[in-house]
């Protein structure tokens, strides 16, 4: 395990210190947000469910009007909202990063078939500030904890093969 030094620890209070309680107070109004009893069924759905193969696999399984396709859309426009308050700087990125891995889960979900959405839809920005926002989140976690990107891959590979044919 990495040592913290002790120029490190002063950064981290620098800023910490730096934090505005708007800031807080948006983190907490998200926060509030997750609560909603729909979304939070739509964001324990797709975490547990959805792990699709290609877009072609996701459309069949989930199809336009299902349930399951409005628990997608739900938790994906969700977490693109927050990232795009996160990439314009209105909530500090290590605050963001410090209790928020689940965009994380939702962007690897999603990464493999965003490339055909953008394609499909002409929109080469498609979902951008989930990616942006999770590239950055990545870099802050590999700093202080390398290898865990690639162990997070690792386990939910592992669940998702236990959850084969949901």
């Amino acid at each position: 395990m990495a040592q913290i030094t002790y120029d490190e620890v002063n950064l981290m209070l620098r800023l910490m210190a730096q934090i505005t309680y708007d800031e807080v107070n948006l983190m907490l109004r998200l926060y509030d947000m997750r609560r909603e009893p729909r979304l939070r069924q739509a964001r324990a759905w797709f975490v547990e469910h959805f792990h699709p193969e290609s877009p072609e696999e996701m459309m069949q399984k989930y199809p336009q009007g299902s349930e399951e396709n409005t628990y997608i859309r739900m938790v994906i426009s969700y977490w693109d909202m927050v990232a795009g308050i996160v990439n314009r700087g209105l909530i500090n990125d290590e605050l963001f990063f410090d209790s928020n891995g689940e965009i994380w889960v939702v962007w690897d979900r999603m990464r493999s078939i965003v490339p055909t959405w953008r394609g499909a839809f002409k929109n080469p920005l498609l979902f951008h500030n989930i990616e942006e926002t999770c590239k950055r989140l990545e870099a802050w976690r590999e700093k202080r904890a390398p290898g865990s990107t690639a162990a997070m891959r690792q386990m939910m590979g592992q669940a998702k093969s236990g959850t084969k044919g949901s």
